[in-house]
């Protein structure tokens, strides 16, 4: 009789004949129809090295970086390129090639915050940055890492070749040309950013029909718009489906790089460009009237060029405050006025992320401003008074320079709200969008998560509020509603007047 092996049978000899070849016992029969595995050392090595490059790719799947730059930390999204910045260091991938236009570089907000952006995003090492310039290189310009590549552009056609030639990935448009925006859009593949450092208002206060027609063309043809003002990014720009996103401008100054003001003088400052009507420099002077009155030996130093505002001499005249009133003119380094000052007051109507109210916070010095609580800047240390009324600007100024503990909380507080502006949280957000927006992603925007967003009326307050300012100023928006605003009816309505 021939003996057969069951099918178990042949199973368990096959394995135990394959433990034999390998020169140890790896199955063990344990029942009639249960196997017993026994791993061996190496298996187990290997099993630890598969489970380790199966975190590694789960790890890279979700894009965290790090970037070690002067001992501070940068996290960053990032789909493209490898996980640890030594492998991209080490091996040739390809940066991603970004570009920046402004006009220029000369002495400005906008001009400052440039080079702030440009500097911080040469620290990370995945861009090859181009900025583009109307303008030539020249003394008065603020600085820019020598890495960056410096393009004079000789208009539209021009700005298009260069950013084909060049190969730009991503570009931050900084104009108001509508025409400019859309011919890159339709003749090249670059991915663009509209850096908004105004608002639509200013142009609507200053009867500038054309802008809000640019405006408006600029929306459309940008992939993300960056808006400063909370309440238009929250509320307005949704309902007009603009994919826009809020941002915080760079600082001038690092927070840990500053001693606070000493708060012990009675000097007050004003600082802006003194020709600018939306800059209200002659509110300050008229509230200084009152101050003086009870706190006579204050000062008010006025650090502005007078070029186009002689009027405010003239009202410093009539006011008989030549002791207490002081134009020191235009200063490229404030910071000597900042140290000894102990109040700053900043009367305007519409602004957007003023540098000004971020610098002097960061010094601790508390602020005085009238009716523009919705900026990002505008929380602690800062007191909110009416638009057009100087006596409330003095009652509130003399208040805090009469006592020097509230003062000095005041400082304490601004100072403290100040630390979630700092420049490499902005720098974070600017690379998160920027490689968002190379990679065809959607960007969340996270710069939210500590304020609660503007409710909608909350929003259509701060709408009506300026509607009614700029319907004093500019007669033809008298016929424009704030539905014409909201459903972005009074382009069309405010151009046909």
């Amino acid at each position: 009789m021939i003996y057969k092996d069951s099918e178990e049978d042949r199973i368990i000899n096959k394995r135990q004949l394959v433990a034999k070849n390998i020169g140890e016992k790896k199955y063990l029969y344990k029942s009639k129809f249960q196997l017993k595995k026994i791993y061996s050392l190496n298996e187990i090595f290997f099993f630890i090295k598969v489970l380790y490059f199966f975190i590694l790719f789960i790890y890279s799947f979700i894009y965290k970086i790090k970037i070690f730059n002067n001992n501070q930390k940068i996290y960053y999204s990032h789909t493209k390129y490898k996980i640890y910045n030594k492998i991209f260091e080490k091996k040739s991938l390809k940066k991603i090639n970004f570009g920046i236009y402004i006009p220029s570089l000369s002495n400005g907000g906008r001009e400052r915050i440039t080079s702030l952006l440009i500097t911080y995003l040469t620290r990370v090492n995945i861009f090859n940055i181009y900025l583009f310039t109307k303008s030539r290189k020249n003394r008065y310009e603020y600085k820019i890492p020598e890495n960056t590549k410096r393009i004079h552009t000789y208009g539209k056609k021009d700005l298009i070749n260069q950013l084909i030639k060049y190969k730009i990935d991503v570009f931050v448009y900084q104009s108001y040309n509508g025409y400019e925006m859309e011919l890159l859009n339709k003749l090249t593949k670059v991915k663009t950013i509209f850096y908004n450092h105004s608002s639509f208002w200013f142009w609507i206060y200053f009867n500038k029909a054309q802008f809000i027609s640019q405006l408006y063309k600029i929306y459309k043809n940008a992939k993300y718009v960056i808006s400063l003002i909370p309440f238009e990014n929250d509320f307005l720009f949704k309902k007009w489906r603009i994919n826009s996103i809020l941002m915080n401008n760079f600082v001038t100054y690092e927070y840990d790089d500053i001693t606070p003001s000493d708060l012990t003088t009675k000097n007050i400052i004003m600082i802006g460009r003194a020709n600018d009507r939306m800059k209200r420099f002659d509110l300050g002077i008229k509230a200084m009237k009152y101050i003086v009155e009870e706190v006579p030996e204050s000062q008010m130093l006025i650090i502005s060029n007078l070029y186009g505002a002689r009027y405010l001499l003239n009202l410093v005249n009539s006011l008989n405050l030549k002791n207490n009133v002081k134009f020191v003119g235009y200063s490229q380094k404030p910071e000597m006025y900042f140290k000894n000052a102990s109040l700053h007051i900043f009367p305007t109507i519409i602004e957007c992320f003023p540098m000004v109210l971020s610098e002097t916070k960061i010094y601790g010095i508390p602020n005085i401003i009238t009716g523009i609580d919705y900026v990002s800047a505008s929380k602690g240390g800062v007191i909110n008074v009416n638009n057009d009324d100087p006596k409330s600007i003095a009652n509130e100024s003399i208040k805090i320079l009469k006592d020097f503990n509230y003062r000095k909380k005041l400082g304490k507080i601004a100072r403290e709200s100040m630390k979630k502006f700092r420049n490499e949280i902005t720098a974070k957000k600017w690379i998160e969008l920027i490689l968002a927006v190379y990679n065809g992603e959607y960007y969340y925007n996270k710069l939210r998560e500590e304020d609660k967003k503007i409710k909608e009326k909350e929003a259509i307050n701060y709408l009506q509020n300026h509607l009614s300012i700029i319907k004093v100023r500019n007669k033809k928006m008298n016929n424009v509603t704030l539905e014409d605003i909201i459903n972005f009816n009074f382009i069309s309505k405010y151009l046909m007047i």
